[in-house]
C-alpha cells in the first residue's frame, strides 16, 4: 500500500483526492496551511489532513504538490529535508512549474510533473504527465494507473506541458464559454435558456465521444458527415470559416501557452 500526500488540498486537488481515496492500494492523507483549514477539508474530503507539510512528507510514498505556482518553490524548500535521500516520488501539479525548478532545490529527487482538469470532478478528467530527469518509467506507469480512475492519460515531453495546460488544463472554461454562447444565442432566436443550455451541454458531451469512437474517421469527416453541402449545417460551418474560428482559436491556444510558461517564470 502506498501512502499518498496532498499539499494543498483545493478544488483540483480534491477532485483527484475524492477520485483515488476509495483505491484499496492507497492511503491518502493531506495538509493545509492553518488548523481551521486543515479541520475544513478533512471534514470535505474524508481523509486525514494536518497544518504541518513536513509531518505529511515523512510519513508519505508519494507527494503530490498542489498549490498554487507562486507558492511552490517555498514548500519544496520546506519540506526538502524530508526528501532528501529518502525513495519518494515527488508529483506537482503546479501550472508553469517545471520539474528542472523542483530538482534544483531536491537535488536527484524523483519529480513528476502532471496537468490536470476540473472535469475530473466527474471522473472525466485529461492529465498530462511528463517526467523529470531522475524519475523512472515505472513511476510515469504507476501515476497514470492512479489517476486513470478519474480520466484519461497521456504522456508528453516536458516542452509541450505549457500546450497541455492551455489546451485541456485551461480547455474547461473554453468549452463552458462556447456552450454558454450557444445557449445565449438560442435564447435571442426565442427559445428558453434552460433549454438552449441542455440541449447545447448533451450536445458537447456527445460530440466529443463521437470524436472518441470515430474509428477509421477523421474529425474532419465527422463534420463533413452532418454539414452535407447545402444544407443548414454546412451554412453554420462556413459562417464559422469565415469568422476564421481557426485562427481565433489559435489565438486562444497560443496565448494560453504563453501564460502558462510566465507562471512558471513567477510572472
Amino acid at each position: 500500500m502506498k501512502n499518498i500526500g496532498f499539499i494543498g488540498c483545493g478544488k483540483m486537488a480534491g477532485a483527484i483526492i475524492k477520485g483515488i481515496a476509495s483505491n484499496k492500494d492507497c492511503l491518502v492523507r493531506g495538509s493545509e496551511i492553518t488548523l481551521q483549514s486543515a479541520k475544513f477539508a478533512s471534514k470535505k474530503l474524508g481523509i486525514e489532513v494536518f497544518s504541518d507539510n513536513k509531518r505529511l512528507a515523512l510519513i508519505s510514498d508519494v507527494i503530490f504538490i498542489a498549490t498554487k505556482p507562486n507558492e511552490v518553490e517555498k514548500v519544496v524548500n520546506e519540506i526538502a529535508p524530508c526528501i532528501e535521500r529518502t525513495d519518494k516520488l515527488v508529483v506537482s501539479i503546479a501550472a508553469g512549474v517545471t520539474t528542472e525548478k523542483i530538482e534544483s532545490v531536491l537535488d536527484d529527487a524523483r519529480v513528476v510533473r502532471v496537468m490536470p482538469n476540473t472535469p475530473a470532478l466527474v471522473k472525466l478528467g485529461m492529465f498530462g504527465i511528463c517526467k523529470g530527469t531522475y524519475a523512472t518509467n515505472n513511476d510515469i506507469k504507476y501515476i497514470v494507473k492512479l489517476l486513470s480512475y478519474i480520466g484519461r492519460c497521456i504522456t508528453v515531453d516536458e516542452s509541450q506541458m505549457n500546450i497541455v495546460t492551455a489546451i485541456s488544463g485551461s480547455g474547461p472554461a473554453f468549452f463552458y464559454q462556447i456552450i454558454e454562447d450557444m445557449a445565449r444565442a438560442g435564447e435571442k432566436l426565442g427559445l428558453d435558456y434552460e433549454k438552449s443550455l441542455i440541449l447545447a451541454a448533451q450536445t458537447a458531451l456527445g460530440s466529443a465521444q463521437m470524436v472518441f469512437k470515430r474509428g477509421e474517421n477523421t474529425v474532419q469527416s465527422l463534420i463533413d458527415h452532418v454539414a452535407t453541402k447545402g444544407g443548414c449545417t454546412y451554412v453554420g460551418v462556413s459562417e464559422m470559416k469565415a469568422q476564421n474560428s481557426d485562427k481565433f482559436f489559435y489565438n486562444v491556444i497560443g496565448k494560453t501557452t504563453k501564460k502558462a510558461g510566465d507562471l512558471g517564470k513567477g510572472k
